[in-house]
């Protein structure tokens, strides 16, 4: 038997985890807004179609760690707590290190020639200038936006 308070907590993690909020949340896994607001509150219980809506959307999420905190999440061999602490290792000893003031170009982008070379910036954006111009000169088919919650739109010209 799954513990609705436990399994709120946890979906609560969950839609922290996706940076989602409940209403869309419930949009992305396919179930009316107010179901998800009632389970929630704690008026309803989870039922194993919403459980496998939320798996078939969220690969991330653990089976057993949904309904009774067993396991981790995101999905893999680890708890979160080690995870975690993984994360710090890797994150402080990979800390940039400050450049002086007096080293640093003022521009990163200007034509400047350090020792009669060309620095990887300025050619990688002599390259980038290049490709756009000769795209310039073609016809656009269609133009395509992508958008942060993994959606986008296509518009065609024609």
């Amino acid at each position: 038997m799954v513990n609705t308070e436990d399994f709120i907590k946890r979906l609560e993690i969950i839609l922290d985890y996706y940076s989602l909020n409940a209403s869309g949340f419930a949009d992305k896994i396919g179930v009316q807004r107010s179901s998800l607001s009632h389970l929630l509150s704690g008026r309803n219980k989870p039922s194993l179609d919403f459980i496998l809506k939320i798996l078939d959307v969220f690969p991330d999420v653990d089976l057993y760690w949904i309904l009774n905190g067993k396991g981790s999440f995101p999905k893999n061999n680890e708890p979160m707590q080690n995870q975690e602490k993984k994360l710090d290792e890797v994150i402080k000893p990979n800390t940039p290190t400050p450049i002086p003031e007096s080293s640093a170009p003022q521009n990163l982008f200007s034509d400047e020639k350090n020792d009669g070379n060309k620095n990887g910036a300025v050619a990688k954006k002599e390259e980038i200038q290049n490709v756009v111009n000769e795209s310039i000169s073609g016809e656009v088919e269609k133009i395509v936006f992508f958008y942060k919650d993994g959606t986008f739109k296509v518009f065609s010209p024609n």
